[in-house]
């Protein structure tokens, strides 16, 4: 009986070569892992991005207020003697290389009788995500604590803003909708005052917050009335407060964790039979010294947090540096063949830290502000 000709779907330019035969369902895979980041990721397009290239830091530099002065006729004008406007930098520097990974048996997938690569990609890409964003959300965090780097005689320069949810001590008062709008304009307001643009304002608040906010809308006009269904209540930027537009996320600063149990706050009824929840607790995430290696800039003690309920800012509130944007590696030919399967790897290589203190907003509840808000970082 004559052999069939098969159709090589896995092989490149219809080569013969055995040991090419995956070839093109690696670039499949590829795909599924950037999709997975950025579908879960939401701070790397609300911050400022910058990609670095041939070096292990990136300077940013601020200037300062400069004053004006009448013009004495005959004198030349040679600039002002106090050489202002004062300038400053910051440097932010790319952290150790993140990974996540799994090893894929081919025996495994074989058997299945369902997909795996795919959802595996997409968990890959879920867990750099989730690091990617908590990074700079604590950043933005400690820029709301910070003073100004502007630090010039005579010429001040504001730094970040703390806004308290509420007025008692309870940290229900974070999912008050009355106390969530109050905090929003006050934040509007602040940032006005401090001469921090309009443009790309935005708050990150935990999915509860979130929720409670669009019951509000019909009482409140927090939202265009065209705008309804799913895309109300997809928490992707559509309800606005004070030009603020909103967008949830489990990854930010809340009340000490990442996330949070629907009662494990102090004054919420938790309902029956519901099940568990996702409480996930913050590690510190201090920058490391030496030969060890993690977090290059420092985001932050654990503790220090405790309070903290939701961010607003602009996007000049901090930055990013990405020397490796989110890809995979996957092993293939000998490696594949000693170990009969293929070990699959997403990477990252970023960092970012708090740029202009005055663009950034912490919501806090449950304790005053500034109760040990800028030391012990």
């Amino acid at each position: 009986m004559t052999n069939v000709n098969q159709v090589n779907l896995g092989r490149a330019n219809l080569t013969g070569n055995a040991s090419n035969n995956r070839d093109l369902y690696l670039d499949l895979f590829s795909g599924e892992v950037f999709k997975g980041f950025q579908h879960n990721s939401i701070a790397r397009d609300l911050v400022m991005k910058r990609t670095l290239k041939n070096g292990k830091s990136l300077q940013f530099i601020y200037t300062g207020r400069t004053k004006a002065d009448y013009h004495t006729p005959g004198e030349p004008i040679l600039g002002r003697s106090d050489k202002a406007p004062p300038v400053a930098e910051k440097t932010i520097t790319v952290d150790d290389l993140l990974i996540s990974s799994a090893f894929l048996y081919e025996l495994d997938e074989t058997l299945a009788h369902y997909e795996l690569r795919g959802e595996i990609s997409r968990k890959i890409g879920y867990a750099l995500a989730e690091t990617y964003d908590r990074k700079i959300f604590r950043s933005l965090t400690r820029g709301a604590r910070a003073a100004s780097p502007i630090s010039a005689s005579g010429y001040a320069e504001p730094g970040g803003t703390q806004i308290r949810v509420g007025s008692t001590g309870n940290t229900s008062d974070a999912f008050n909708a009355a106390n969530l709008i109050t905090a929003f304009y006050d934040a509007a307001s602040a940032l006005d005052e401090k001469g921090v643009s309009t443009d790309g304002r935005v708050a990150v608040l935990n999915p509860r917050q979130y929720y409670e906010l669009i019951q509000a809308v019909g009482t409140t006009g927090l939202v265009n009335r065209d705008v309804q269904g799913t895309a109300l209540q997809g928490g992707s930027g559509v309800v606005e407060i004070a030009g603020i537009r909103i967008y949830k996320s489990m990854n930010i600063p809340f009340l000490g964790k990442f996330g949070t149990a629907y009662g494990g706050t102090t004054g919420v009824t938790s309902p029956t039979n519901v099940g568990d929840f996702v409480g996930v607790d913050m590690p510190d995430d201090e920058a490391v010294t030496g030969n060890n290696y993690g977090s290059r800039n420092n985001y932050g003690a654990d503790e220090k947090f405790a309070s903290s309920c939701g961010l607003i800012f602009q996007k000049e509130g901090a930055g990013c540096v990405e020397a490796i944007g989110p890809q995979v590696q996957v092993t293939s030919n000998d490696t594949s063949v000693m170990y009969q399967g293929d070990l699959i790897v997403g990477r990252l290589a970023m960092g970012a830290d708090y740029l202009n203190p005055a663009a950034c907003v912490e919501l806090v509840a449950g304790a005053a502000v500034n109760s040990g808000a800028t030391t012990g970082w």
